[in-house]
């Protein structure tokens, strides 16, 4: 009997159903077997029982190196889907026991220093192979690819992504959001640093109690407008995209209209401030709390005005409108003890913000190139919207999970030339992973091409 390829997955929370489906499916033809590791794996195994010849759960926590280093050993591949700062760790065993390693997060300058050891060992580490970071790095390079193929000289470039709701399952929630994806991870987004970019040849550089009130508005066809916020540091990927000479370079991430204002309240009111701990008592009322971190603290029951009047918000516009249906301006108790007021932010928007059994989550990413051909000034857009079936098989899983499980198929099957630590930027990952997306699943791009 020929032995089976060992597959290892780490951690197997919402984005990860349709990476184990995808894995789950070639399985049997491919031979392999897959251990799915995670700290609550009784959830598991109504979805792995009808597989079980080619699966099992195994109850696992992150922290636990001892066992991570086991279950590593076991493996022939290892999938991390646990939180990026685990990564260090997992890509440590990993390189222990010269096991290849994939998944969708970003490469840290943890993981980066392990690239020469592991190319000498012959090892792939493949990282942000998922939608952003991961699709956008494909799509982006596919086009960049084709344009200068054609002598088109590629002047600016922005990209945007949003995790999002589907229109039809925003309900009566004006913040027009739905947490399809790791809670914390919203709460905190924009405070890695300095969002660095690049404008009309001017390097650009916001503080994070700037970044929500620099939002730009966008039109996506057919889904009308968003708005765009810089996302961490643009400018490392003019040389991972191989693109000089550039006017404009920008990354970033999408919201719905009014978004972006309202947060920006709570980034002002040191709401998503997950520093120091708050001593507080799980009872203390949300309006109490916010009036406490005014610029000059009011009564509580003041808070709604106070909060208007100090940071010259219309008592009646749609900041206060989103706050006040937050329930923050009101006694609803914090329901946290001694807590971070990000964390307490966090429980409040799980609650508010979660997504029912039946609504939809929806994707939508959108490049602009501008280029010159021809001694024309031109604007290619690539836009991507994928709407999700219910709660459970989201959009975001999809584009999340099938890249990396695809990815993982070509690791396996010996067709990623390049070693050590590798993202998906090379014609051997990119150009059959957004064809199988296309033929598969539906997944694709459509192309606008216009004179500026």
């Amino acid at each position: 009997m020929t032995h089976s390829t060992r597959l290892l997955l780490l951690g197997a929370g919402r984005s990860a159903s349709a990476l184990m489906q995808y894995l789950l499916a070639y399985a049997p033809a491919s031979n392999w077997f897959l251990t799915v590791a995670d700290a609550q794996p009784a959830h598991l195994v109504p979805v792995l029982a009808a597989h079980s010849a080619y699966t099992r759960p195994v109850a696992f926590e992150g922290h636990n190196e001892k066992q991570l280093d086991e279950l590593v050993s076991q493996a022939d591949l290892v999938i991390s889907m646990l939180p990026a700062a685990l990564h260090p760790a997992v890509a440590r065993a990993c390189l222990r026991h010269r096991r290849h390693l994939a998944t969708a997060s970003y490469v840290s300058p943890e993981v980066r220093a392990l690239h020469d050891e592991a190319a000498a060992a012959g090892l792939v580490f493949l990282m942000e192979c998922g939608l952003d970071p991961g699709l956008d790095h494909m799509s982006a390079m596919q086009t960049i690819t084709e344009l200068q193929h054609a002598s088109a000289r590629i002047t600016g470039f922005k990209s945007y992504c949003g995790g999002l709701v589907a229109p039809e399952s925003e309900g009566a929630n004006p913040w027009r959001y739905k947490l399809s994806w790791n809670p914390r991870n919203v709460v905190l987004a924009g405070q890695g640093g300095p969002a660095q970019y690049l404008e009309n040849g001017e390097v650009q550089s916001i503080a994070y109690n700037e970044l929500f009130a620099r939002a730009e508005v966008l039109a996506v066809p057919g889904h009308g407008h968003f708005e765009g916020y810089a996302n961490r540091d643009s400018l490392s990927y003019q040389a991972i995209y191989g693109l000089t000479n550039l006017q404009t370079m920008l990354r970033g991430t999408l919201r719905r209209p009014g978004y972006c204002g309202a947060w920006q309240v709570l980034v002002a009111l040191g709401l998503t401030n997950d520093a120091e701990r708050l001593r507080n008592a799980a009872t203390l009322p949300w309006q109490e709390l916010v009036a406490s971190r005014l610029p000059q603290p009011a009564a509580p029951a003041e808070a709604a005005t106070q909060l208007a009047a100090q940071l010259h918000l219309d008592p009646h516009g749609p900041e206060l409108e989103r706050l006040a249906w937050l329930g923050i301006l009101g006694e609803q108790p914090v329901g946290l003890a001694d807590a971070t007021a990000a964390q307490l932010l966090e429980h409040l928007l799980v609650e508010k913000w979660a997504l029912g059994p039946h609504d939809r989550d929806q994707v939508v990413m959108q490049h602009q190139f501008d280029y010159e051909l021809g001694g024309e000034a031109r604007r290619r857009t690539a836009s991507l919207v994928v709407t999700g079936t219910d709660a459970t098989h989201t959009a975001m899983a999809q584009t999340v999970g099938l890249p990396l499980g695809m990815a993982v198929r070509r690791v396996l099957r010996g067709e990623v030339a390049d070693r050590g630590v590798v993202i998906p930027t090379t014609p051997d990952l990119y150009e059959p992973i957004l064809a199988e997306l296309a033929a598969d699943y539906g997944i694709a791009f459509q192309e606008q091409d216009a004179l500026r």
